[in-house]
């Protein structure tokens, strides 16, 4: 399959108040194909965050390389970024704070459009149609972010990420923060997604349990660096390192 994203010998050294400094991630490697689930897995502070960041041009990196649909866009800028952000979409943990408090959920879902060359009354179109395929009612376009639930929100944000047909999602906690029926939802919502769209995700999450059923790939992180990968029950039931287990043991015990 195509390689979608290739992240090769990724670092970030973060500076301390005292001088020093922090390794936050440490020579990542990793590829994800055309419509691939991959999940990164760790605990707080494991630097899973600080990948999905980097890869989507939100912090500069310290050294590495990321290349997205065979072109390198570790020092994009400017017009080429713009590209890459129609090939990449990021939706992020709190939905709510992802969205302008003084734009509806209409306004913010048709921003990307507009900004994409379509006209105002295209993307009003794009932007219902774009809502109903997330499972909301097209009268949630004229609602603000602080008027719908958590789970309607993210659902919102997903469409908003699907606006200009990206390659590749990354999803950053996008459902740590709702509760578990919804999380089904949202996934399932994914999985079809997924598979009319041909979408590839990078999904991070510090629950191994969440992934299982729903990633192809499974990385996981322990103080900004790779130490297992493989397929889910290929981590779960046969990790090589006692750190993957003691992640497995907290949430399937």
């Amino acid at each position: 399959m195509d390689k979608i994203l290739q992240v090769r010998h990724l670092k970030k050294i973060f500076p301390r108040q005292d001088g020093g400094e922090i390794i936050a991630v440490d020579d990542v490697i990793f590829s994800l194909s055309a419509g691939e689930k991959l999940a990164i897995i760790g605990e707080s502070g494991s630097g899973k965050t600080t990948v999905a960041r980097m890869i989507a041009r939100l912090i500069p990196l310290t050294a590495g390389r990321i290349i997205l649909a065979g072109e390198e866009i570790t020092q994009a800028k400017g017009a080429q970024l713009k590209k890459a952000y129609t090939q990449m979409q990021m939706v992020f943990q709190n939905p709510v704070d992802s969205f302008d408090p003084r734009c509806t959920l209409g306004d913010g879902i048709s921003e990307s459009l507009l900004n994409h060359g379509r006209s105002r009354e295209q993307a009003k179109k794009m932007t219902k149609n774009l809502l109903a395929l997330c499972g909301l009612p097209v009268e949630f376009a004229a609602r603000f972010p602080h008027e719908v639930s958590g789970g309607q929100c993210q659902r919102a944000a997903i469409a908003r990420a699907l606006a200009i047909e990206p390659q590749l999602v990354i999803l950053d906690e996008a459902t740590s923060a709702l509760d578990v029926t919804v999380q089904e939802e949202i996934l399932s919502l994914l999985n079809r997604l997924q598979e009319d769209r041909g979408i590839a995700y990078l999904f991070i999450c510090h629950d191994i349990a969440l992934v299982q059923d729903f990633c192809d790939r499974v990385i996981v992180m322990q103080n900004g660096r790779i130490v297992e990968e493989g397929t889910p029950d290929e981590v779960i039931n046969h990790p090589r390192e006692e750190y993957t287990q003691k992640l497995i043991d907290s949430v399937l015990l």
